[in-house]
């Protein structure tokens, strides 16, 4: 069997409907609509949800909750994930980008958290750090920039 010889196997694929072309194709005159009423008009149908003025299901449900619309949002990243750079390495924004540890900057920027070990003295500018991460992060030689 070649490229130019696959077909689609037999009664996978069914031809399309031809609506309204005649009475003799069980589909004509009314395109399958039925005759009167909102659904065989043009145009008819209700909006989705409409239960045909019952109280609908969106509105019976009890609602909980909120979205904070001052959510501050970081990109998080724990020491132990920077352990991959060299000695006296100066982590940046841009250097996180590069090498795909974060794939965009978030509105807020990014936050170190203390999670793990740091082996490297590093120099790290981020826009937030825990202290347990400063901690780690002095202890092993490095220094933290907050921008």
């Amino acid at each position: 069997m070649k490229l130019h010889e696959l077909r689609p196997a037999k009664g996978a694929v069914s031809d399309t409907k031809r609506r309204g072309r005649g009475t003799g194709t069980g589909i004509g005159k009314t395109g399958g609509r039925g005759s009167k009423g909102q659904k065989a008009r043009s145009g008819g149908g209700v909006r989705p949800g409409f239960e045909g003025g019952q109280m609908p299901i969106i509105r019976r449900l009890p609602k909980r909750g909120f979205t904070n619309i001052f959510k501050k949002q970081f990109n998080i990243i724990n020491i132990e994930d920077l352990n991959v750079f060299e000695n006296g390495t100066m982590v940046t924004l841009e250097l996180l980008v590069e090498t795909g540890m974060i794939k965009k900057v978030e509105k807020n920027g990014v936050k170190i958290l203390g999670d793990g070990n740091l082996e490297k003295s590093l120099t790290i500018q981020a826009n937030k750090f825990t202290k347990s991460a400063v901690e780690k992060i002095e202890a092993a030689g490095g220094k933290v920039e907050v921008i």
